[in-house]
């Protein structure tokens, strides 16, 4: 079996020891993704809806150097650090997914790697035959 795997760049990647997203076959597995802003920084801080569209965003990225798009996510998990905003991370959620809505949980944690991330989102995709 094959696999490929592909980095966003996120300075933990390199110091933690993981990648972006690993495709083996017609699966891939994209890492917890936090609102991570193109300079490392927070992006949104504070406000739960932007930074769930930009985790989701580098989740699209991820799965299109892979072959995939998010029609193909059959599965998300979305942590977060206040459950009572889940309005917020579940109106991007439904945004970016209703058309192909996958499986999914939410779930709320003590605390993301930088205090002003509220959410991460981490997604499996299954790849169509042929792409």
């Amino acid at each position: 079996m094959k696999f490929e795997r592909v980095s966003s760049g996120a300075p933990w990647e390199k110091k933690i020891g993981y990648c972006r997203a690993v495709r083996a076959g017609n699966q891939i597995f994209v890492s917890g993704t936090a609102s991570v802003a193109d300079d490392g920084s927070c992006f949104a801080p504070g406000d739960g809806y932007k930074q769930t569209h930009r985790c989701i965003d580098i989740i699209e990225t991820a799965l299109k150097k892979l072959g995939a798009d998010l029609t193909c996510v059959v599965k998300t998990r979305v942590y977060v650090t206040d459950f009572k905003r889940w309005p917020e991370y579940g109106r991007a959620h439904a945004e970016r997914f209703g058309a192909n809505p996958p499986a999914s949980l939410m779930v709320e944690v003590r605390a993301l790697v930088d205090p002003a991330m509220l959410v991460e989102v981490e997604a499996d995709a299954i790849v169509p035959n042929g792409k």
